[in-house]
């Protein structure tokens, strides 16, 4: 199935099973929480921003999201409410 023929119900399923089956158990936590409670508010653009960050490496979001080092700009406004969500800062 295509990107663009995908339903929004099942692209949030897919997000929320993402978001549980991470490389850490740190991230899994942190984002299945997060989707928990965020994904089904999120707009489009949002889910495809959450979308990207999906992709990146579990080690590099944990250092983003716990304030180890600084997340990339177009991650930035996503990680700060994760770490909000997640009581990291």
């Amino acid at each position: 199935m295509s990107a663009g023929s995908e339903t929004h119900e099942h692209r949030l399923k897919r997000l929320a099973m993402r978001s549980m089956r991470r490389g850490i158990k740190e991230m899994d936590i942190i984002l299945s929480a997060y989707g928990d409670a965020h994904l089904a508010a999120m707009d489009d653009a949002g889910l495809t921003l959450y979308d990207a960050l999906l992709n990146e490496n579990d080690q590099d979001l944990y250092q983003w999201v716990t304030g180890q080092i600084g997340a990339p700009d177009r991650f930035a406004a996503l990680i700060e409410d994760i770490a909000q969500h997640a009581g990291a800062r």
